[in-house]
């Protein structure tokens, strides 16, 4: 594709005889010498693909001077193709399988798809979430065995209370280093919730390895590493990227890492599809993480899709009711439920009282959701300044790994000083607390610090929840929140796989519950006061700060705790506050991470900076044009060559100067190696005409082949190929004159890769891709 790489730019000067200019590509801008490629221009291949031949008629390069980001330093990131390729190919399969009961039966397999996506979404949040129970439950019963058994020296002279810390900081480091080596030397890519990269290819933009079986298992074990590790984070986010694997590998009928075709769901091989299945997929986990299908709908809409239909709605509806229905009966049963109420991984519970809410207290949402916006984009600042720091001098990977494990360590020191130096006990009995740990408390307490510690994040939320009021003393709380928020704030970014969701809502719920306690002691009178309705809006309004949801997020909280739909406005009212307070100072988590990764992420809007351009001003060019019978050999030197993926193809070309012809279709980069490949060529024409189908090329995708697999043989070099049937002869154009926003709207509206630019005579004068409304 031209413009997902470096290359020319409309208006720059050509540089002389091929190198690069000194003071042109490296003294006088850093940002160019950093960004800035050469590519032939496409005057100078002829019909073999050689150049026109003498010292004088060298190649012309150009470059092409850009920000400087790692998308186009590393050329990573290459766009989908989600406009479907109208060939000849593709019209005649049209024709062949037009009838009601072929359509029919694709649609009902399309349904079933997306059943088996919820089904075995559910099936792997259950291998994550009960391997995380049980090895929990044996980390804290040993540890609160261990605390009680040194608690007493002078019934026990061998006591120590040195002894339990050790003992945590191992079960922590072990873990948490596994977890971090897994991610950092098998699969880099499972590094944080995926919430990022899944947003990213639904936007259009390929991810190297994001859905591949591998990236599933390394996500899968690394999550339950961390967790049980003690890390500050949660299991429910990096769901969404579990089941976007899952709708990826299933929709397509085979296994392209064991290289094993099924010979199943074969009409669904290309990426408009896929990319249906992948938003189900992530709207499956996200149901199954919080036992929330209309949330996890709502979630992928909201958050993730940058295209959907009515029809897409209702798919992505039922993988999300199915998977969370599924993951329901398994963990009941599991559990030994026989009312099936364990409805997802992040079961807060029911509220035991209806919450209610007085009209004045409106304003005090309000302020909760000002509140989140300011500590969440104030979060979202120091975050994107800790992983700076982590990019730029934690590069290598045993770095990464031990860096983990500091921080597992750093978490461990800092809960046992509260621990100890905190002096909170409560009663037995009144709070459930499954590690009731004495500690230094009398008979019948317990410490209520160590209650918050020694369990998973999900319960300690679910504790801040529902525990009765005076169940913690304010100076708990108060450091508590400081040091979770900090803790949360430097494991965001480390090399494991952990979500933001369950550290974000804990953090709030804390701050919450605290405020209220607070106003509670100023206003023993203010009996409208529940610690519990309170820790739900502080948990709303830290989670709208962070992420920066709406109506995804109101929907998740409802129905995850089970509240009724009259407290849905005190939600809302609090989720739009805090995002537009925090939106006021930055982004949400998620893009700020995009955006530091370097991904071209199209916005839904034009960016300012390019309004009122026209195409002529963000175009690339001189453009390498393919004509429509063109030889074998300079179509493989074009390949060799460049790295574009699409050509525009011409015809009317005189004296074979390519880039004069007029448009009449574009082709792909796969499909010319393909064609190469299997020896399409014209002149064996009548050995594969009636073999060829658009099946051929759907055979091979996802991972075509690169132009290193072709050989050239010296008798196939004139050889010609004929682009007729295989080319897209209706690609999308825009005159020079036209403006960027409508061009824009078009190019995001309809999921392009490349839009041609063309003169009044329908000829190339450039070519458009998504990194030309970023970057230039």
């Amino acid at each position: 594709m031209h413009a997902e790489k470096e290359k020319a730019n409309v208006g720059q000067q050509p540089l002389n005889n091929g190198k690069v200019n000194n003071v042109n590509a490296s003294k006088t801008n850093s940002s160019r010498s950093n960004n800035s490629i050469s590519i032939p221009s496409v005057n100078t291949l002829d019909d073999n693909g050689e150049g026109d031949g003498g010292r004088e008629n060298d190649p012309t390069f150009y470059t092409r001077s850009t920000v400087n980001t790692p998308a186009l330093e590393d050329d990573v990131y290459e766009s989908l193709d989600y406009d479907v390729c109208d060939n000849v190919l593709f019209r005649e399969e049209q024709k062949r399988i037009d009838n009601a009961l072929f359509n029919i039966r694709k649609d009902i397999i399309r349904w079933f798809i997306f059943i088996q996506i919820g089904v075995v979404t559910a099936l792997i949040a259950c291998l994550i979430d009960i391997p995380i129970e049980e090895l929990s439950a044996v980390k804290y019963t040993f540890l609160k065995q261990s605390v009680d058994s040194n608690i007493a020296p002078d019934m026990n002279p061998g006591a120590n209370l040195v002894f339990p810390y050790l003992y945590w900081m191992g079960l922590s480091i072990v873990p948490v280093i596994l977890g971090a080596t897994l991610v950092t030397y098998v699969e880099p890519i499972t590094a944080g919730s995926g919430m990022p990269q899944v947003k990213s290819y639904l936007n259009g933009v390929k991810i190297p390895r994001i859905v591949r079986i591998k990236t599933l298992t390394v996500k899968a074990v690394g999550v339950v590493t961390a967790v049980v590790g003690g890390l500050v984070g949660g299991k429910e986010g990096p769901m969404a990227h579990a089941g976007a694997v899952v709708a990826a590998g299933i929709s397509q009928g085979k296994s392209t890492t064991f290289v094993k075709d099924f010979r199943i769901f074969r009409a669904f091989r290309d990426d408009h599809e896929k990319r249906d299945f992948v938003l189900g997929g992530a709207a499956a986990g996200v149901a199954a993480a919080f036992g929330s299908p209309i949330g996890g709908m709502l979630f992928s809409l909201e958050e993730a899709a940058s295209f959907w239909n009515q029809n897409l709605i209702w798919r992505t509806l039922v993988a999300s009711v199915i998977s969370s229905f599924t993951l329901n009966i398994v963990l009941s049963a599991y559990h030994g439920l026989n009312n099936f109420t364990f409805t997802g991984l992040f079961n807060l519970g029911k509220f035991e009282q209806p919450l209610s809410f007085e009209y004045f207290e409106l304003p005090i949402f309000m302020l909760f959701g000002v509140t989140g916006g300011l500590l969440g984009a104030m979060w979202n600042s120091l975050n994107t300044r800790i992983n700076r720091f982590r990019s730029r001098f934690i590069k290598f990977k045993l770095a990464r790994i031990l860096e983990a494990a500091l921080v597992a360590v750093v978490g461990v020191t800092l809960a046992c000083i509260m621990i100890f130096f905190i002096n909170d006990c409560r009663p037995l009995g009144n709070d459930p607390t499954d590690y009731p740990v004495q500690l230094f408390c009398e008979d019948n307490e317990y410490n209520a610090v160590a209650a918050l510690w020694f369990q998973t994040p999900e319960a300690t939320v679910r504790s801040l929840f529902h525990d009765p009021p005076g169940s913690h003393k304010i100076l708990t709380l108060t450091v508590f929140t400081v040091v979770y928020y900090l803790l949360a704030c430097i494991t965001f970014g480390l090399n494991v796989s952990l979500g933001i969701f369950i550290p974000t809502g804990l953090v709030g719920a804390a701050w919450g519950r605290l405020v209220a306690m607070i106003i509670f002691y100023i206003f023993p009178e203010a009996t409208f006061l529940s610690p519990g309705k309170y820790a739900l809006i502080g948990a709303a309004a830290n989670l709208g700060g962070v992420l920066r949801m709406t109506i995804s997020l109101s929907v998740i909280l409802m129905e995850t705790t089970g509240i009724e739909t009259s407290f849905f406005f005190p939600l809302i009212v609090t989720l739009i506050s805090a995002k537009w307070v925090g939106d006021y100072f930055t982004e949400g988590i998620y893009d700020i991470q995009i955006k530091m990764s370097g991904v071209p992420l199209l916005p839904w809007e034009l960016l300012p900076k390019y309004k009122g351009r026209k195409a002529s001003d963000i175009m690339s060019s001189p453009v390498v044009c393919i004509k429509k019978r063109d030889s074998a050999k300079y179509i493989y030197n074009v390949l060799r060559r460049c790295k574009h993926n699409g050509f525009p193809v011409v015809e009317d070309v005189e004296d074979d100067k390519r880039q004069n012809g007029r448009v009449c279709g574009i082709v792909l980069r796969s499909q010319l190696i393909v064609i190469l490949l299997k020896s399409l060529y014209e002149e064996k024409k009548r050995f594969w005409e009636k073999e060829v189908s658009i099946q051929t090329f759907r055979d091979v995708y996802p991972r075509y082949p690169s132009i290193d697999s072709v050989r050239m043989l010296r008798d196939k070099e004139n050889y010609t190929v004929n682009l007729d049937i295989f080319m897209n002869p209706s690609p999308v154009r825009a005159s020079e004159a036209d403006s960027a926003s409508k061009i824009f709207k078009k190019f995001r509206a309809l999921g392009l890769r490349h839009m041609i630019v063309i003169d009044r005579e329908n000829r190339v004068v450039g070519i458009i891709a998504r990194k030309d409304f970023l970057y230039k």
